[in-house]
C-alpha cells in the first residue's frame, strides 16, 4: 500500500506542517480548508517557511519550487477523491472529527487510509464512523512539523497489519521517526508530558516559586529547552486543558485533573502565543 498522493484536512499550523514536509520529500499534496482565502493563505505561508529554508542552505531553491509544485489548495473535500492517505488535523474535538471521517469515508475511495493528527482523542471512536475501521489509524505529528522527528502511530483495536506498515513507510519517507502505539489517551508523549505541566501549575498556584525560576529551574536542572510555562504558551493553553480534561476523562487519574488557575486562564482568553498573552506576555509594548 504505497503512499504517493497525500490529502490534508485543516488549514491550521499543523495541516500546512505536515502538507509542507510531505510535498518536500516527494509526495503529492491536496490541502483542504473550508474557505478559499484561507487555502491561498496557507499557500503563502508555506512559500515564506520553504524560503526560509533557502535561506539556510537546508533546501535547495530547485528542490523548493518543486515542492511547491507537488501541493493544490482547495476548499472541495471532493478532490480527495483518489489520494492514498488522508490525515485529518482539525480542531480538537471528537463531534467534529467523527463528522469529517464520515465524510471522507463517503468521498474517498475504498483502499485510501484515513488518518487523525489528534494527540489524545480516542482514533476508534472516528474508526466507527467510517465502513473502514481496518483503514483508519492516527499519525500524530509534532508541532514544529519541520523539525520535529518524532511521529506516533497510534493503533485502535481494528486497524490492519499492513494499514500500519504503509503509515510507517509515509513517515519514514517524511524523514520522520515513527513509534507505534495503543490507542489510549495521550499516546506515549503527552500521557507523560501533560502531568508534568499540570503539576507546574500547581506549583505556581501555591506559591512555591515563581514561574520565572520554575522555568529556569526545570532548564538548568533538567536540560529542557524550555520550561514548562514557556512551553504551555507554546502549545497554547487551551489545547493543553483539552488534552487534560482527555486523559483525566479517559483515566479519572487525579493527576491529570487541571489545576484551576490553568482553567481560569483560559476562560480569560489567555491562551499563549496564539493569542498574544499567556502566562507570559507576547504583546509588543
Amino acid at each position: 500500500m504505497p503512499v504517493s498522493r497525500v490529502g490534508i484536512v485543516g488549514s491550521g499550523i499543523m495541516g500546512s506542517g505536515i502538507a509542507e514536509t510531505a510535498a518536500v520529500n516527494g509526495h503529492e499534496v491536496v490541502l483542504r480548508s473550508r474557505a478559499q482565502q484561507t487555502a491561498d493563505a496557507m499557500i503563502a505561508a508555506m512559500e515564506k517557511s520553504l524560503a526560509r529554508r533557502v535561506d539556510k542552505g537546508t533546501l535547495s531553491p530547485e528542490d523548493r519550487e518543486s515542492a511547491l509544485s507537488r501541493v493544490t489548495a482547495t476548499t472541495d473535500l471532493t478532490l480527495f477523491a483518489d489520494v492514498d492517505l488522508v490525515i485529518e488535523s482539525v480542531v480538537e474535538d471528537l463531534s467534529v472529527k467523527k463528522h469529517v471521517f464520515s465524510e471522507l469515508d463517503h468521498i474517498c475511495g475504498e483502499t485510501t487510509i484515513l488518518a487523525t493528527n489528534t494527540s489524545t482523542l480516542p482514533v476508534i471512536e472516528m474508526a466507527m464512523e467510517t465502513g473502514r475501521p481496518e483503514r483508519v489509524c492516527g499519525v500524530h505529528f509534532f508541532n514544529p512539523v519541520a523539525v520535529m522527528t518524532l511521529v506516533e502511530l497510534v493503533r485502535p483495536l481494528t486497524a490492519s497489519d499492513e494499514t500500519m506498515a504503509a503509515v510507517r513507510s509515509f513517515a519514514e519517507e517524511c524523514g520522520k521517526t515513527p513509534v507505534e502505539v495503543q490507542d489510549r489517551a495521550g499516546f506515549i508523549v503527552n500521557a507523560l508530558l501533560f502531568p508534568y505541566l499540570n503539576n507546574a501549575v500547581r506549583l505556581l498556584d501555591q506559591g512555591v516559586a515563581s514561574m520565572e525560576d520554575i522555568d529556569i529551574a526545570m532548564k538548568g536542572g533538567c536540560g529542557f529547552p524550555m520550561g514548562p510555562f514557556a512551553l504551555l504558551d507554546l502549545v497554547g493553553l487551551d489545547t493543553s486543558l483539552a488534552i487534560l480534561d482527555a486523559l483525566y476523562d479517559e483515566c479519572r487519574d487525579p493527576n491529570y485533573a487541571a489545576v484551576p488557575l490553568l482553567r481560569r486562564m483560559v476562560c480569560a482568553e489567555k491562551l499563549g502565543r496564539k493569542s498574544g498573552a499567556g502566562f507570559y506576555d507576547y504583546r509588543k509594548s
